[in-house]
């Protein structure tokens, strides 16, 4: 069967490096009862993925080149290899309870993949992926980095993450024009916030676009109660505030009604 090409408007870059593949698949946390592959591509991954005790195990892929060819390469999985975009399909009816999820993520979609990890966090204890690695420096980023942002925030306030390693262009066909990394993220034990969710979302972002000036002139939009604390907080930047520092600031929105 020939073999599957990448395809630039899937944001694909396939990974030819065993020890790298090797590397990430040895990132995962084991015993894992589900494990989900993103985007397994020409099964570099896959084929380490398949070797792991795991009981249940799925991959998916939206090219429709690569589902035959897995499905050829590795026949005594062949009814593991879905066709769907992992975007849009029902997440939640894959497995019975939790899975983690693992993948060599296409570029183009990788935080969209995550704020989709966000919605069935309950049901995802933890994800290794390979990202541009600007992109996994941002995720990454502890408060106070000037790469710290809204996805810093809104993937910390529910996982604990771990930059685990740089990856080179060169270990791709073809390879990507910037460097790549491999970060892991773990659900931590916050099963609620504290404060209204969506509210706490919308701070967050208007924080962040205009992050530049200090919170009291980049959250004009929003009436909050008096308070010494808080007005101590007002005089500070976006990138300088956690996690917690933002549930607060949550909290003192005075909301109608």
């Amino acid at each position: 069967m020939e073999p599957v090409r990448a395809k630039k408007q899937l944001g694909q870059h396939f990974l030819k490096d065993e020890n790298i593949a090797r590397k990430i698949v040895e990132s995962l946390s084991l015993p894992c009862d589900a494990l989900l592959e993103i985007g397994p591509g020409t099964g570099v991954l896959t084929k380490y993925l398949l070797e792991l005790p795991v009981n249940h195990f799925l991959a998916i892929d939206v090219d429709r080149d690569s589902i035959p060819y897995l499905k050829n390469t590795f026949p005594e999985a062949a009814g593991r290899f879905i066709e769907g975009d992992f975007l849009r399909i029902p997440v939640d009816t894959l497995f019975d309870g939790n899975f983690s999820i693992i993948g060599n993520f296409p570029y183009n979609i990788s935080t969209q993949i995550l704020f989709r990890v966000l919605e069935f966090r309950n049901r995802i204890p933890e994800v290794v992926g390979m990202f541009q690695k600007e992109v996994a420096e941002r995720i990454a980023a502890p408060p106070g980095s000037k790469t710290y942002g809204i996805i810093s925030v809104l993937l910390q306030a529910w996982y604990d993450i771990e930059y685990l390693f740089t990856v080179s262009e060169h270990v791709f066909q073809p390879p990507p024009k910037v460097k790549s990394a491999v970060i892991r993220l773990k659900r931590n034990r916050t099963d609620a916030l504290g404060c209204d969710e969506k509210l706490f979302i919308n701070v967050v972002k208007t924080a962040f676009n205009q992050r530049r000036k200090t919170l009291r002139n980049g959250l004009k939009s929003f009436r909050f109660l008096p308070g010494d604390e808080l007005e101590q907080m007002l005089t500070r930047r976006a990138e300088q505030l956690s996690v917690a520092d933002f549930v607060f600031l949550t909290n003192q929105v005075d909301q109608p009604g």
